[in-house]
């Protein structure tokens, strides 16, 4: 059975007096140049009708998680692209017959296309699952962008040889068997991508790094919220708005303090000293006890020992106001303890946690404690400690 191309070459040799060269070489432009056009018109009428349909639908589909990001990644447009692919595969065929070398040069081309097109339809999956996932909520447990960025390399890297291999007419196995003697340079060329996906796997089963944790470095460098997580880089936006850029195997390499652990409890610590003037420690009399007494009522069910010093009074009213402390967190520790004296006085520790852990509240209430502990002070016939 003739071809369309010997049909029409036999034409313009006959019918109009072309050499047979000329004729093959028009003949094989003009079909060229149609079976282009055609798979460009097929593209156009897909690309139409997919239009109208998802204009169609929209309203359905952006009430759809799944619908509306598939919509945004443009997915369905990318499959549409194989159609003309296709076409075009068979129409060469059928234009310049099964054999030839026109026929082998222009599938080969044509498979190129397919495999773009196969790659944008799976980068397109990626990025619309990552979306999905991020929009889902559970973001914060698995930094899947870089698992996402890490597949997207392997791709592109993948179908570059696949491609290389299709121009040049080579097998797959060759290829690859090829590459392994340019592992060193490939590795190399690839160094950071490797390493960031292989500390991001460290990261992510170890569960040392999430979105949202406030980490800090020894170094200063980064001390803030994680906002991203991807194959080379972890975004830190700082406490004072500046970003910082970290390799993910420096995580993996180094020291670094996450906070969530402060996050996830019950409470912040607060941890602070208060000084005593060791020149204004006592031993109370039972009247100056009673005193100190009724100016605190919450102290007024407690059993005072006899022979009780100041200092060991202020320690017992600064548990007992904590306990009281709306702000408190009573489940956890609350420790007054008096550590050895210092030339700067009697230090008087005093530990605890509060509820509220958002930094600024947290600050402003723990203040207020520390405020009142150091302003009631002279109640107790004792003076706060100040280098002259």
């Amino acid at each position: 059975m003739a071809t369309f191309v010997e049909w029409m070459n036999g034409l313009m040799t006959r019918h109009l007096g072309l050499r047979a060269g000329l004729a093959d070489t028009i003949d094989g432009i003009v079909v060229f140049i149609g079976i282009v056009l055609a798979a460009v018109l097929i593209n156009w009428m897909c690309q139409k009708l997919a239009g109208w349909l998802i204009n169609r639908s929209r309203n359905r589909l952006a009430r759809s998680k799944w619908g509306s990001t598939l919509l945004k990644q443009n997915l369905a447009r990318n499959l549409l692209l194989l159609i003309p692919g296709i076409v075009l595969y068979f129409l060469i065929g059928a234009a310049f017959g099964e054999e030839g070398t026109a026929t082998s040069i222009m599938r080969r081309l044509d498979v190129v296309f397919l495999i773009i097109v196969a790659i944008m339809i799976f980068n397109s999956a990626l990025l619309s699952v990552l979306e999905i996932f991020i929009n889902s909520g559970r973001r914060r447990n698995v930094p899947l962008q870089g698992l996402v960025q890490a597949l997207q390399v392997i791709m592109y890297f993948v179908g570059a040889i696949i491609i290389i291999a299709v121009l040049l007419d080579r097998s797959l196995g060759a290829m690859f068997a090829g590459l392994g003697a340019s592992a060193a340079v490939l590795m190399l060329v690839f160094k950071d991508s490797i390493l960031g996906f292989v500390a991001g796997v460290q990261l992510s089963q170890n569960k040392m790094i999430r979105i949202g944790d406030w980490i800090q470095l020894p170094d200063g460098s980064a001390n803030g919220t994680v906002e991203e997580i991807t194959l080379n880089t972890v975004k830190v936006r700082n406490w004072d708005n500046t970003l910082t850029m970290i390799p993910p195997y420096t995580l993996v390499s180094a020291p670094f303090k996450n906070w969530r652990g402060m996050q996830e409890s019950g409470g912040r610590r607060a941890d602070k000293m208060i000084y005593i003037d060791l020149n204004s420690l006592e031993v109370c009399s039972e009247e100056m006890t009673d005193d100190i007494v009724k100016s605190f009522p919450i102290m007024k069910d407690l059993q005072m020992e006899s022979q009780m010093t100041n200092i060991q009074i202020y320690r017992t009213y600064i548990e007992t106001y904590l306990r009281q402390h709306p702000d408190v967190n009573t489940s956890l520790d609350i420790i007054v303890t008096q550590k050895e004296a210092t030339a700067y006085g009697l230090p008087i520790e005093v530990y605890f946690f509060t509820k509220e852990k958002a930094w600024a509240e947290y600050e402003r209430k723990q203040s207020n404690i520390f405020d009142h502990l150091m302003t009631i002070v002279p109640e107790f016939g004792l003076r706060l400690y100040q280098r002259p």
